[in-house]
């Protein structure tokens, strides 16, 4: 058995929720934060017997595609300066990022 670990943008949390539903594959969603843009992210805890992992895999790929953004850079509040881009910045963000666990025990009460 495995744990997959998706770390994936909010808009594309209810496509990929809908996706896993309509395949049959149970997951627990969690509300997360980036360290970079500090945007929402949810996390999908997605728990699969070895020989579903690749299906999951593609569903995550298929409902979670990377786009670019403009970001408005924040501020440094006492910090260096010098990085500092006073204007909007073009970034890549959404797609998945994604961990495999293995899982050794799995208890449902």
């Amino acid at each position: 058995m495995k744990l997959i670990i998706a770390v994936i943008q909010d808009k594309d949390s209810n496509r990929l929720s809908d996706a896993l539903v309509e395949n049959e594959f149970q997951a627990t969603k969690l509300s997360s934060t980036g360290g970079f843009l500090k945007a929402g992210n949810t996390t999908f805890m997605i728990g699969v017997e070895d020989t579903h992992v690749e299906r999951v895999l593609e569903i995550i790929k298929e409902n979670c595609k990377s786009r670019e953004q403009l970001v408005a850079p924040i501020s440094p509040m006492g910090g260096n300066a010098d990085s500092y881009v006073p204007y909007p910045v073009e970034v890549q963000v959404g797609g998945a990022t994604v961990f495999i666990l293995p899982v050794e025990e799995f208890e449902k009460f």
